[in-house]
């Protein structure tokens, strides 16, 4: 059986991406970070969502002493965009500097050691905040890293990196995760993390965009 490495966080996007994996038959392990951010509150869902997957969830602690985002606590105000279209006009205070390098290197590791076909993340290039390191040309980047940087790479067997969503936009996502049986009611996508989402940051927005639309 073919296995993957899924990161998932929790949310809607990372969620439909786990199932999507699950449905291609690959056993899925799942990694989720706590690396400070003020909306701990994801790893919650991640967790509960792997459970309904089946699937065994692994949180990796970081410790990002330089911050450099809004996402942590005491780093700044949330943004609260006026419009969809002032989403996509920006990289918000929101962005954490290199992330999906962090996270993509680490699942990338735990991949290889595993011996992991794949490493499978929810990222979106169509409605989402505008972060660079979710454009179809940083995965095609990440690709090559992985081919030239690891053992099992330069052996021609390097994991593929796959984001499945990265085309969709927020209703085929929607669409997808229900067909697939995502548990979205178990999924969380507010970056404020407080007891219920605040309906007002991007993430809030995209996300009742894509259920209004599909």
């Amino acid at each position: 059986m073919k296995k993957a490495v899924v990161l998932l966080s929790g949310g809607i996007d990372s969620s439909t991406s786990l199932f999507w994996a699950r449905s291609k038959g690959w056993k899925c392990l799942c990694l989720a970070f706590d690396y400070g951010q003020r909306h701990i509150r994801e790893l919650r869902s991640a967790a509960a969502v792997a459970r309904k997957a089946g699937c065994q969830l692994k949180i990796v602690k970081l410790n990002l002493p330089w911050k450099g985002s809004s996402l942590f606590g005491g780093s700044g105000r949330l943004p609260r965009p006026s419009s969809l279209k002032e989403i996509r006009s920006r990289i918000p205070s929101t962005y954490v500097p290199a992330r999906n390098t962090i996270f993509l290197s680490i699942a990338l590791s735990c991949a290889e050691t595993i011996g992991a076909n794949a490493v499978v993340i929810g990222a979106n290039a169509v409605d989402f905040s505008g972060y660079p390191d979710c454009r179809p040309s940083y995965f095609n980047a990440f690709r090559l890293v992985a081919r030239l940087g690891t053992k099992c790479g330069i052996k021609g067997r390097p994991a593929a990196i796959i984001a499945p969503l990265l085309k969709m936009n927020k209703a085929q996502i929607v669409r997808l995760a229900e067909r697939l049986g995502v548990p979205v009611d178990l999924t969380w996508s507010c970056y404020a993390g407080g007891k219920k989402p605040c309906g007002k940051c991007d993430a809030c927005l995209l996300r009742e965009k894509g259920f209004k639309e599909s």
